[in-house]
């Protein structure tokens, strides 16, 4: 599933073909998505200027003055700007036609994203109740701590709690518990302030760095025989399970957490 890096590297790479620009037309293959597609965007999205494209958590928002366009990319999904005659795929699910010739085509083989509606001066209820952008100074050592006080959850599944902080996905999570030294079993309420200053540290810098790799590949977002612009990973320990720590050698484990694998040290992490 794309992670908040390969969203960011999306929104990068297609914001600048739609703000400013105005959609024509929304061409609509399949209504039927994670969430049925509200006829709301068909009524109410064309004729519309995009003022800005914008992410919260692993949501794509596309501003207009009549409301916002929520996308979200779901487990397979793309979003890629495209030339006007360009082939239908089978997966290839709606278009937005802009003013410049080109169209916004969303592509998704498991039908897993969305495309939703948000009115003028609402919050769309997936948005409601998120927690600060990870990278923003609201989320730091001193917040993960309080907001740990009393928690028995493991440190990881606390990490990736989107009340707590948006857009920390099972691989950033394990990256960053492994930067940090924390052992993703660990409940949440016993680790100290200082370790928690350290593991904020850690998500934002791997997060930015990931986010800056993508970005060396926007050009992507408008071929139409390329694949997406996203961070090509160098991972310590996720999907590197029986693989010898890079540190110190010790085979990486593998465990399951909240339905998902959980990779880490057991000698580097504590």
């Amino acid at each position: 599933m794309p992670e908040l890096p390969e969203v960011e590297t999306t929104r990068r790479g297609i914001a600048p073909y739609l703000e400013g620009r105005r959609v024509l037309d929304v061409v609509i293959r399949q209504r039927i998505l994670r969430w049925p597609i509200p006829a709301v965007v068909r009524k109410k999205l064309p004729g519309q200027v995009i003022e800005h494209v914008d992410r919260r958590a692993k949501y794509l928002l596309a501003h207009t003055q009549a409301g916002t366009a929520i996308m979200h990319l779901g487990m397979s999904g793309s979003l890629r700007v495209l030339k006007a005659d360009a082939s239908i795929g089978a997966h290839d699910h709606f278009d937005w036609r802009m003013d410049s010739g080109k169209i916004l085509r969303f592509t998704d083989p498991r039908r897993f994203g969305s495309l939703l509606w948000q009115a003028p001066g609402e919050t769309h209820p997936l948005l409601a109740n998120l927690g600060p952008e990870p990278l923003s100074d609201e989320f730091n050592g001193d917040y993960l701590w309080r907001k740990s006080r009393g928690r028995s959850a493991a440190v990881k599944i606390f990490l990736m709690d989107q009340n707590i902080v948006v857009g920390v996905g099972n691989i950033y999570a394990a990256e960053a518990l492994f930067a940090a030294g924390i052992h993703p079993r660990r409940a949440a309420g016993s680790i100290s302030r200082a370790r928690y200053a350290r593991l904020a540290d850690e998500v934002k810098r791997i997060l930015a760095y990931a986010i800056k790799r993508g970005g060396t590949t926007l050009r992507d977002f408008i071929n139409p025989d390329g694949a997406p612009g996203y961070f090509e990973q160098e991972l310590f320990v996720y999907g590197r399970g029986g693989e010898p720590c890079k540190v110190c050698g010790t085979p990486i484990r593998v465990i399951a957490q909240g339905q998902r694998s959980t990779f880490f040290c057991p000698h580097c992490q504590r």
